[in-house]
């Protein structure tokens, strides 16, 4: 992913013979601010060209940021700063505003910092406020927290969906409004229908897709049988894959879900393969970022995994909520599609997790046949996060769980009484299974490897959405 572009302005006092006496003071600990985020290998900083001082100055500076493309501004403070400075600064410079002050007790720089927040909150514009030394670890990871949330914010907008097929099998909660989309996220929404893959698999050059299966045969394992999985019907799934990218690459789409059933698995070859490796981190010709796929045409699940991926840097799980074994206390998230084979060993090489996938045959569901991409999900903590609708307005839900290291013969144990040919995720969450239940708001749920849940309750404060944690 590439860096978080985040611009800085520093504050200064409004008298010039002391801003001149602390000029050099003021650049110390704007230094010290940039070496620590730019330390992280995550941010690309753009500083303003002066330390702000007087209203010409706010506005040059903010105007620069605003010139350089910055996906959000830190306002930054040691000393006292006359606060309309910061609020001029503010109608030229990038939000999300994150107000840092440094801890400097021979000068007033909280007093500064305070005023100026007082000042934008008067006047509404969102911001937060952050104190301590940069240098510090939990301070760095707030900054860090708020940095991604923020850029997210800037990221989303004008996106593109691209939505193949309309609502699937009848799911409410599948289904958005594009206009509200475009109010609340600035994401347009592209229609497309299916036909339209089917269209331009059937032109993708055969040795094309010979190459691809063979790839694929070599790093895995393929369970043909003759019927429902093929050579042909796997060159099939992977036909399409290379369709949706030919039409993401046209449309200039960034993420997209697929409808699948009941057309495509009905009558020409399951989604499964192409929703797979677009999630993934490469595919059949080479690394390439992912590229967020959701099943069913699951329009929020879509959402939360974009969501989830500029926050994150990472591919995004989407799984069903399949089934919770009571006795293990285990819940088994589970779905044909979407899963992309990074899970099976966290690995961006190809070959780490290929080599612990299998294709198995599709079943009686999906008549047109293909091959279901089954594997295991490598252990590790996970956050989980679902955007959905409550009478109109969004809300978002998060949750830990821990993805479990189970041996082998446990693993397949559980699967076989599930789903043997469809990949699963075993995972305890840091909640029990009443609470879940009774708060867990649809079928799909979707997540990352790692901590993010203060990442995404910025993304929501931000947003104005609401949230609820599950723990």
């Amino acid at each position: 992913m590439k860096k978080r572009r985040v611009g800085i302005i520093t504050f200064s006092d409004g008298r010039d013979f002391v801003h001149k006496e602390l000029v050099e003071m003021n650049k110390k600990f704007e230094d010290k601010l940039a070496e620590a985020l730019e330390g992280t290998g995550e941010v690309e900083l753009v500083r303003g060209s002066e330390i702000v001082w007087k209203p010409s100055i706010a506005k040059k500076v903010a105007k620069e940021l605003l010139k350089a493309d910055v996906e959000m501004t830190i306002f930054n403070y040691s000393i006292w700063c006359w606060p309309h400075l910061t609020v001029i600064a503010s109608l030229f410079a990038p939000g999300p505003f994150l107000m840092f002050g440094h801890i400097n007790p021979k000068y007033p720089g909280m007093v500064g910092l305070l005023a100026a927040s007082g000042a934008l909150e008067q006047i509404g514009i969102y911001h937060k406020k952050l104190w301590g030394n940069p240098e510090d670890e939990e301070v760095l990871g707030k900054l860090l927290s708020f940095i991604r949330a923020a850029t997210t914010v800037n990221r989303l907008k004008g996106e593109r969906y691209g939505k193949f097929g309309g609502r699937p099998m009848g799911m409410y909660t599948a289904a958005a409004n594009g206009d509200q989309w475009m109010k609340e996220f600035g994401i347009d929404v592209e229609q497309i229908d299916q036909y339209e893959l089917v269209l331009r698999a059937e032109k993708v050059p055969k040795e094309k897709l010979e190459k691809a299966r063979r790839w694929l045969e070599e790093l895995s394992t393929v369970k043909y049988d003759g019927k429902q999985l093929t050579p042909e019907k796997l060159e099939k799934q992977i036909a399409l894959y290379y369709a949706a990218k030919n039409i993401i690459e046209e449309y200039e789409l960034d993420f997209v879900g697929f409808k699948g059933q009941p057309e495509i698995t009905n009558n020409y070859a399951t989604m499964d393969v192409a929703e797979a490796f677009l999630n993934d981190p490469y595919d059949f010709d080479g690394p390439k970022e992912p590229i967020v796929a959701a099943t069913e045409t699951d329009m929020d699940g879509a959402l939360s995994m974009e969501i989830l991926k500029h926050i994150s840097g990472q591919p995004v799980l989407f799984a069903d909520v399949r089934h919770y074994f009571e006795k293990e206390n285990i819940l088994d998230l589970c779905n044909s599609g979407t899963h992309a084979t990074y899970f099976a060993a966290k690995s961006y090489n190809p070959e780490e997790n290929l080599k612990k996938v299998v294709f198995y045959p599709e079943i009686f569901y999906f008549p047109a046949g293909g091959a279901a991409v089954r594997h295991f999900a490598a252990p590790g903590e996970m956050t989980f996060a679902r955007l959905t609708r409550k009478n109109g307005k969004y809300h978002m839900l998060i949750m830990k769980g821990e993805v479990l290291d189970l041996p082998e013969d446990e693993k397949e144990r559980l699967a076989n009484e599930v789903q043997p040919e469809w990949p699963h995720v075993f995972v305890r969450l840091n909640v029990d299974m009443d609470t879940f239940l009774h708060h867990y708001p649809c079928n799909h749920t979707h997540g990352v490897y790692g901590d993010y849940v203060s990442e995404l309750v910025e993304f929501c404060k931000i947003k104005g959405i609401d949230h609820t944690i599950l723990s």
